[in-house]
Protein backbone atom coordinates (compact mmCIF):
# COMPACT_ATOMS: atom_id res chain seq x y z
CA UNK A 1 0.00 0.00 0.00
CA UNK A 2 3.00 2.39 -0.29
CA UNK A 3 2.61 3.28 -4.01
CA UNK A 4 -0.61 4.70 -3.21
CA UNK A 5 0.65 6.90 -0.37
CA UNK A 6 3.99 8.40 -2.24
CA UNK A 7 1.92 8.91 -5.40
CA UNK A 8 -0.45 10.87 -3.27
CA UNK A 9 1.69 12.70 -1.44
CA UNK A 10 3.89 13.36 -4.45
CA UNK A 11 0.90 14.85 -6.27
CA UNK A 12 -0.30 16.41 -3.27
CA UNK A 13 2.96 18.24 -3.15
CA UNK A 14 2.95 19.29 -6.88
CA UNK A 15 -0.64 20.78 -6.43
CA UNK A 16 0.48 22.53 -2.94
CA UNK A 17 3.69 24.39 -5.15
CA UNK A 18 1.24 25.40 -7.97
CA UNK A 19 -1.45 27.09 -5.53
CA UNK A 20 1.08 28.49 -3.82
CA UNK A 21 3.14 29.69 -7.35
CA UNK A 22 -0.43 31.27 -8.36
CA UNK A 23 -0.64 33.63 -4.81
CA UNK A 24 -2.38 30.72 -2.81
CA UNK A 25 -5.76 29.41 -4.83
CA UNK A 26 -6.46 28.16 -8.23
CA UNK A 27 -9.35 27.57 -10.49
CA UNK A 28 -10.95 23.84 -10.26
CA UNK A 29 -10.31 23.45 -14.06
CA UNK A 30 -6.35 24.06 -13.13
CA UNK A 31 -6.79 21.35 -10.09
CA UNK A 32 -8.89 18.77 -12.06
CA UNK A 33 -6.16 19.10 -14.49
CA UNK A 34 -3.17 18.44 -12.20
CA UNK A 35 -5.31 15.81 -10.44
CA UNK A 36 -5.94 13.62 -13.79
CA UNK A 37 -3.01 14.44 -15.67
CA UNK A 38 -0.15 15.85 -13.95
CA UNK A 39 2.52 13.72 -16.02
CA UNK A 40 3.49 10.16 -14.15
CA UNK A 41 1.34 11.40 -11.09
CA UNK A 42 -2.21 12.41 -12.41
CA UNK A 43 -5.17 9.82 -12.20
CA UNK A 44 -4.84 8.77 -15.99
CA UNK A 45 -1.01 9.16 -15.49
CA UNK A 46 -0.32 6.52 -13.21
CA UNK A 47 0.19 3.01 -13.44
CA UNK A 48 -3.49 1.97 -11.37
CA UNK A 49 -5.92 0.20 -12.64
CA UNK A 50 -9.05 2.00 -13.94
CA UNK A 51 -11.00 0.05 -15.77
CA UNK A 52 -13.07 -3.14 -15.50
CA UNK A 53 -16.49 -4.73 -14.58
CA UNK A 54 -15.98 -5.53 -10.82
CA UNK A 55 -14.43 -3.26 -7.98
CA UNK A 56 -11.92 -6.96 -7.30
CA UNK A 57 -10.35 -6.60 -10.49
CA UNK A 58 -8.98 -3.30 -8.71
CA UNK A 59 -10.81 -1.39 -11.22
CA UNK A 60 -12.77 1.58 -10.45
CA UNK A 61 -15.67 2.02 -12.86
CA UNK A 62 -17.05 0.01 -16.05
CA UNK A 63 -17.79 1.61 -19.34
CA UNK A 64 -19.55 0.21 -22.08
CA UNK A 65 -16.80 -1.32 -24.02
CA UNK A 66 -15.91 -3.27 -20.88
CA UNK A 67 -19.08 -3.95 -20.35
CA UNK A 68 -19.69 -6.09 -23.25
CA UNK A 69 -18.02 -6.42 -27.39
CA UNK A 70 -21.63 -5.97 -28.10
CA UNK A 71 -21.25 -2.02 -27.73
CA UNK A 72 -18.15 -1.66 -30.02
CA UNK A 73 -19.99 -4.16 -32.90
CA UNK A 74 -23.22 -1.93 -32.67
CA UNK A 75 -21.29 1.50 -33.02
CA UNK A 76 -19.07 -0.51 -35.63
CA UNK A 77 -22.29 0.17 -38.03
CA UNK A 78 -22.51 3.82 -37.20
CA UNK A 79 -18.97 4.24 -37.88
CA UNK A 80 -18.93 2.29 -41.19
CA UNK A 81 -21.75 4.45 -42.71
CA UNK A 82 -19.55 7.80 -41.52
CA UNK A 83 -16.18 6.66 -42.97
CA UNK A 84 -18.44 5.57 -46.60
CA UNK A 85 -19.99 8.82 -46.23
CA UNK A 86 -16.84 10.85 -45.58
CA UNK A 87 -15.10 9.24 -48.06
CA UNK A 88 -12.00 8.46 -45.36
CA UNK A 89 -10.41 5.28 -43.86
CA UNK A 90 -9.21 6.48 -40.77
CA UNK A 91 -10.39 6.27 -36.94
CA UNK A 92 -8.74 8.53 -33.97
CA UNK A 93 -9.81 7.34 -31.15
CA UNK A 94 -9.25 9.86 -28.19
CA UNK A 95 -8.57 8.42 -24.86
CA UNK A 96 -9.16 4.99 -25.93
CA UNK A 97 -8.90 3.36 -21.87
CA UNK A 98 -7.92 -0.51 -21.71
CA UNK A 99 -8.37 -0.49 -25.98
CA UNK A 100 -11.47 -2.39 -25.22
CA UNK A 101 -13.29 -0.11 -28.28
CA UNK A 102 -10.61 -0.25 -30.43
CA UNK A 103 -10.59 -3.87 -30.66
CA UNK A 104 -13.97 -4.06 -30.97
CA UNK A 105 -14.18 -1.75 -34.09
CA UNK A 106 -11.10 -2.96 -35.83
CA UNK A 107 -12.89 -6.41 -35.45
CA UNK A 108 -16.02 -5.14 -36.96
CA UNK A 109 -14.78 -2.44 -39.69
CA UNK A 110 -11.80 -5.34 -41.18
CA UNK A 111 -10.78 -4.02 -44.41
CA UNK A 112 -12.82 -0.59 -44.47
CA UNK A 113 -9.79 1.18 -42.25
CA UNK A 114 -6.30 1.30 -43.33
CA UNK A 115 -5.31 3.47 -39.94
CA UNK A 116 -6.68 3.74 -36.19
CA UNK A 117 -4.91 6.34 -34.52
CA UNK A 118 -5.30 6.57 -30.53
CA UNK A 119 -4.89 9.91 -28.78
CA UNK A 120 -3.79 9.04 -25.20
CA UNK A 121 -2.06 11.29 -22.75
CA UNK A 122 -1.45 7.93 -20.49
CA UNK A 123 1.86 6.18 -21.22
CA UNK A 124 0.49 3.44 -19.15
CA UNK A 125 -2.80 3.20 -20.95
CA UNK A 126 -1.22 2.75 -23.81
CA UNK A 127 1.18 -0.08 -22.87
CA UNK A 128 -2.39 -1.56 -22.01
CA UNK A 129 -3.98 -0.68 -25.56
CA UNK A 130 -0.16 -2.23 -27.42
CA UNK A 131 -1.42 -5.63 -25.38
CA UNK A 132 -4.50 -6.17 -26.11
CA UNK A 133 -4.27 -4.53 -29.79
CA UNK A 134 -1.31 -6.79 -30.51
CA UNK A 135 -3.11 -8.44 -33.60
CA UNK A 136 -4.13 -5.14 -35.19
CA UNK A 137 -0.38 -3.91 -34.87
CA UNK A 138 -0.41 -3.04 -38.50
CA UNK A 139 -3.03 -0.41 -38.37
CA UNK A 140 -2.41 0.87 -35.18
CA UNK A 141 -0.58 4.31 -34.51
CA UNK A 142 -0.52 6.18 -30.98
CA UNK A 143 -0.53 10.29 -30.76
CA UNK A 144 -0.31 12.57 -27.91
CA UNK A 145 -1.46 15.90 -30.11
CA UNK A 146 -3.71 16.57 -32.99
CA UNK A 147 -1.78 16.56 -36.11
CA UNK A 148 -2.22 20.09 -37.61
CA UNK A 149 -4.17 18.44 -40.26
CA UNK A 150 -5.99 15.27 -40.84
CA UNK A 151 -9.42 13.14 -42.00
CA UNK A 152 -11.48 10.67 -40.87
CA UNK A 153 -13.73 9.62 -38.13
CA UNK A 154 -13.13 10.61 -34.47
CA UNK A 155 -14.71 8.01 -32.06
CA UNK A 156 -15.11 9.91 -28.27
CA UNK A 157 -16.04 7.28 -25.49
CA UNK A 158 -16.29 9.02 -21.98
CA UNK A 159 -13.45 11.47 -22.87
CA UNK A 160 -15.90 14.79 -22.76
CA UNK A 161 -16.54 14.26 -18.99
CA UNK A 162 -12.77 14.08 -18.12
CA UNK A 163 -12.07 17.61 -19.34
CA UNK A 164 -11.68 20.03 -16.61
CA UNK A 165 -14.38 22.17 -15.28
CA UNK A 166 -14.74 26.03 -14.18
CA UNK A 167 -17.41 25.58 -11.26
CA UNK A 168 -19.42 28.85 -10.56
CA UNK A 169 -21.47 29.30 -7.85
CA UNK A 170 -23.97 32.09 -7.02
CA UNK A 171 -24.24 32.69 -2.93
CA UNK A 172 -26.47 35.35 -1.90
CA UNK A 173 -27.44 36.51 -5.56
CA UNK A 174 -23.83 37.22 -6.55
CA UNK A 175 -21.66 34.68 -8.93
CA UNK A 176 -18.57 33.19 -7.95
CA UNK A 177 -15.79 31.28 -9.35
CA UNK A 178 -14.98 28.34 -6.88
CA UNK A 179 -11.40 27.24 -6.99
CA UNK A 180 -8.92 25.58 -4.41
CA UNK A 181 -6.58 26.74 -1.62
CA UNK A 182 -4.65 25.04 1.33
CA UNK A 183 -6.34 24.80 4.80
CA UNK A 184 -3.31 23.36 6.94
CA UNK A 185 -2.02 20.26 5.34
CA UNK A 186 -5.86 19.75 3.40
CA UNK A 187 -7.19 21.25 0.51
CA UNK A 188 -9.91 23.48 0.64
CA UNK A 189 -12.81 25.35 -1.45
CA UNK A 190 -12.72 29.14 -1.89
CA UNK A 191 -14.64 31.60 -3.75
CA UNK A 192 -13.71 34.45 -5.71
CA UNK A 193 -16.22 37.07 -6.77
CA UNK A 194 -16.04 36.43 -11.06
CA UNK A 195 -17.79 37.80 -14.00
CA UNK A 196 -18.11 34.42 -15.27
CA UNK A 197 -21.78 33.19 -15.80
CA UNK A 198 -22.82 30.22 -17.02
CA UNK A 199 -24.38 29.99 -20.84
CA UNK A 200 -28.18 30.97 -19.43
CA UNK A 201 -30.06 32.60 -17.03
CA UNK A 202 -30.36 31.00 -14.15
CA UNK A 203 -33.89 31.39 -12.96
CA UNK A 204 -34.53 32.32 -9.08
CA UNK A 205 -32.41 33.66 -6.38
CA UNK A 206 -31.69 30.66 -4.74
CA UNK A 207 -27.98 29.73 -3.79
CA UNK A 208 -26.47 27.40 -7.10
CA UNK A 209 -23.49 25.29 -8.16
CA UNK A 210 -22.80 24.14 -11.29
CA UNK A 211 -19.82 24.02 -14.25
CA UNK A 212 -19.08 25.89 -17.51
CA UNK A 213 -16.74 23.57 -20.18
CA UNK A 214 -14.20 26.13 -21.38
CA UNK A 215 -11.61 23.21 -21.93
CA UNK A 216 -14.39 20.96 -23.77
CA UNK A 217 -16.07 23.46 -26.34
CA UNK A 218 -12.01 24.62 -27.27
CA UNK A 219 -11.33 20.88 -27.91
CA UNK A 220 -14.58 20.49 -30.59
CA UNK A 221 -13.07 24.64 -31.73
CA UNK A 222 -9.69 22.89 -32.83
CA UNK A 223 -11.24 19.30 -34.06
CA UNK A 224 -12.97 21.74 -36.09
CA UNK A 225 -10.20 23.47 -36.59
CA UNK A 226 -8.20 20.69 -38.44
CA UNK A 227 -10.43 17.83 -39.31
CA UNK A 228 -10.63 18.76 -43.24
CA UNK A 229 -12.90 15.55 -43.99
CA UNK A 230 -14.80 13.62 -41.58
CA UNK A 231 -17.28 13.14 -38.71
CA UNK A 232 -16.95 12.86 -35.03
CA UNK A 233 -18.76 10.63 -32.74
CA UNK A 234 -19.18 11.30 -29.29
CA UNK A 235 -20.75 9.34 -26.18
CA UNK A 236 -21.68 10.74 -22.71
CA UNK A 237 -23.34 11.32 -19.63
CA UNK A 238 -24.85 14.42 -19.94
CA UNK A 239 -27.82 17.01 -20.72
CA UNK A 240 -28.70 20.11 -23.28
CA UNK A 241 -28.53 23.03 -22.20
CA UNK A 242 -32.06 23.94 -20.59
CA UNK A 243 -31.90 20.79 -18.52
CA UNK A 244 -28.44 21.20 -17.32
CA UNK A 245 -29.08 24.40 -16.18
CA UNK A 246 -31.90 23.91 -14.65
CA UNK A 247 -33.24 25.74 -12.08
CA UNK A 248 -33.27 22.59 -9.86
CA UNK A 249 -29.98 21.64 -10.77
CA UNK A 250 -28.00 23.25 -7.85
CA UNK A 251 -25.64 21.25 -6.78
CA UNK A 252 -23.49 20.71 -9.02
CA UNK A 253 -22.40 17.56 -11.39
CA UNK A 254 -18.89 16.98 -10.50
CA UNK A 255 -18.60 13.26 -9.15
CA UNK A 256 -15.86 11.05 -8.43
CA UNK A 257 -15.27 7.49 -8.77
CA UNK A 258 -12.96 5.01 -6.94
CA UNK A 259 -13.93 0.87 -6.56
CA UNK A 260 -17.09 1.45 -7.75
CA UNK A 261 -18.20 3.90 -5.84
CA UNK A 262 -18.81 7.49 -6.44
CA UNK A 263 -18.66 10.36 -4.43
CA UNK A 264 -18.45 14.02 -4.46
CA UNK A 265 -15.43 15.15 -3.17
CA UNK A 266 -12.37 15.75 -5.50
CA UNK A 267 -10.50 17.25 -2.82
CA UNK A 268 -9.37 14.24 -0.98
CA UNK A 269 -7.74 10.93 -2.44
CA UNK A 270 -6.35 13.19 -5.16
CA UNK A 271 -4.60 10.85 -7.85
CA UNK A 272 -6.49 7.59 -6.71
CA UNK A 273 -10.07 8.49 -8.23
CA UNK A 274 -11.36 9.76 -11.16
CA UNK A 275 -13.32 13.53 -11.47
CA UNK A 276 -16.07 13.63 -14.18
CA UNK A 277 -18.26 16.43 -14.69
CA UNK A 278 -21.54 16.05 -16.92
CA UNK A 279 -21.21 17.60 -20.30
CA UNK A 280 -23.75 20.21 -21.46
CA UNK A 281 -24.18 18.74 -25.15
CA UNK A 282 -25.60 22.05 -25.74
CA UNK A 283 -22.64 23.79 -25.34
CA UNK A 284 -20.78 21.14 -27.68
CA UNK A 285 -23.17 21.09 -30.43
CA UNK A 286 -22.74 25.53 -30.72
CA UNK A 287 -18.75 25.54 -30.66
CA UNK A 288 -18.92 22.69 -33.75
CA UNK A 289 -21.75 24.93 -35.60
CA UNK A 290 -19.58 28.14 -34.57
CA UNK A 291 -16.47 26.55 -36.54
CA UNK A 292 -17.44 27.98 -40.20
CA UNK A 293 -14.14 27.99 -42.40
CA UNK A 294 -14.07 30.79 -44.70
CA UNK A 295 -15.49 28.35 -47.85
CA UNK A 296 -18.77 27.46 -45.68
CA UNK A 297 -17.60 24.02 -45.15
CA UNK A 298 -17.91 23.69 -41.70
CA UNK A 299 -19.72 21.20 -38.84
CA UNK A 300 -23.10 20.20 -39.30
CA UNK A 301 -25.10 18.57 -36.34
CA UNK A 302 -26.33 15.11 -37.86
CA UNK A 303 -27.52 13.83 -34.74
CA UNK A 304 -28.44 13.91 -30.64
CA UNK A 305 -30.17 11.24 -29.19
CA UNK A 306 -29.68 8.69 -26.22
CA UNK A 307 -27.46 5.76 -26.15
CA UNK A 308 -30.65 3.88 -26.09
CA UNK A 309 -31.96 4.70 -29.43
CA UNK A 310 -28.65 5.11 -31.01
CA UNK A 311 -27.94 1.58 -30.06
CA UNK A 312 -31.19 0.09 -31.13
CA UNK A 313 -31.35 2.14 -34.43
CA UNK A 314 -27.73 0.29 -35.03
CA UNK A 315 -29.01 -2.87 -34.91
CA UNK A 316 -28.20 -4.18 -31.26
CA UNK A 317 -31.41 -5.80 -30.28
CA UNK A 318 -31.04 -8.48 -33.36
CA UNK A 319 -27.04 -8.78 -32.17
CA UNK A 320 -28.12 -9.79 -28.75
CA UNK A 321 -31.00 -12.58 -29.55
CA UNK A 322 -27.94 -14.54 -30.99
CA UNK A 323 -26.18 -14.25 -27.36
CA UNK A 324 -26.27 -16.39 -24.30
CA UNK A 325 -29.03 -14.59 -21.30
CA UNK A 326 -25.47 -13.47 -19.50
CA UNK A 327 -24.60 -11.71 -22.44
CA UNK A 328 -27.87 -10.47 -22.96
CA UNK A 329 -28.01 -9.38 -19.79
CA UNK A 330 -25.16 -7.27 -19.74
CA UNK A 331 -25.91 -5.67 -23.22
CA UNK A 332 -29.24 -4.49 -21.97
CA UNK A 333 -27.78 -2.45 -19.51
CA UNK A 334 -26.79 -0.43 -22.18
CA UNK A 335 -30.19 0.36 -22.71
CA UNK A 336 -32.13 0.39 -19.85
CA UNK A 337 -32.90 3.78 -18.54
CA UNK A 338 -32.09 3.23 -14.81
CA UNK A 339 -28.82 2.05 -16.40
CA UNK A 340 -26.70 3.78 -19.35
CA UNK A 341 -29.46 4.01 -21.73
CA UNK A 342 -31.01 7.78 -20.85
CA UNK A 343 -28.16 9.71 -18.88
CA UNK A 344 -26.15 8.62 -21.63
CA UNK A 345 -26.13 10.59 -25.04
CA UNK A 346 -24.38 10.67 -28.73
CA UNK A 347 -23.39 13.16 -31.00
CA UNK A 348 -22.51 13.46 -34.24
CA UNK A 349 -21.12 16.26 -35.84
CA UNK A 350 -19.56 15.69 -39.66
CA UNK A 351 -17.88 17.65 -42.15
CA UNK A 352 -19.04 18.26 -45.35
CA UNK A 353 -22.28 17.60 -47.02
CA UNK A 354 -24.83 16.13 -44.52
CA UNK A 355 -26.27 13.56 -44.72
CA UNK A 356 -29.10 11.36 -41.97
CA UNK A 357 -27.05 9.24 -40.02
CA UNK A 358 -28.67 5.42 -39.23
CA UNK A 359 -28.22 5.76 -35.61
CA UNK A 360 -30.62 8.86 -35.26
CA UNK A 361 -33.85 7.68 -37.60
CA UNK A 362 -35.72 6.96 -34.47
CA UNK A 363 -35.49 9.17 -31.10
CA UNK A 364 -33.58 12.26 -32.65
CA UNK A 365 -33.42 15.18 -30.03
CA UNK A 366 -31.29 17.46 -31.95
CA UNK A 367 -33.76 19.80 -31.90
CA UNK A 368 -33.80 20.03 -27.93
CA UNK A 369 -30.34 21.03 -27.74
Amino acid sequence: MNEPTSLTSALHERIEQTIAQAGGWIGFDRFMALALYEPGLGYYANDSIKFGAMPQSGSDFVTAPEMTPLFGQTVAVQVAEALERTGTREIWEFGAGSGALALQLLGALGERVDRYTIVDLSGSLRARQQLLLAGHADKLHWADALPERFEGVVVGNEVLDAMPVKLLVRLAGQWHERGVAREGEAFAWQDRPTLLRPPVEIEGDHDYLTEIHPQAEAFVHTLGDRLERGAALFFDYGFGESEYYHPQRHMGTVMCHRAHRSDDNPLVEVGLKDITAHVNFTGMALAAQEQMLPDGEGWSVLGYTTQAHFLINCGLLPKMEQKSQAERALAAKLMMEHEMGELFKVLLIAKGEPWEPCGFVQGDRSHRL
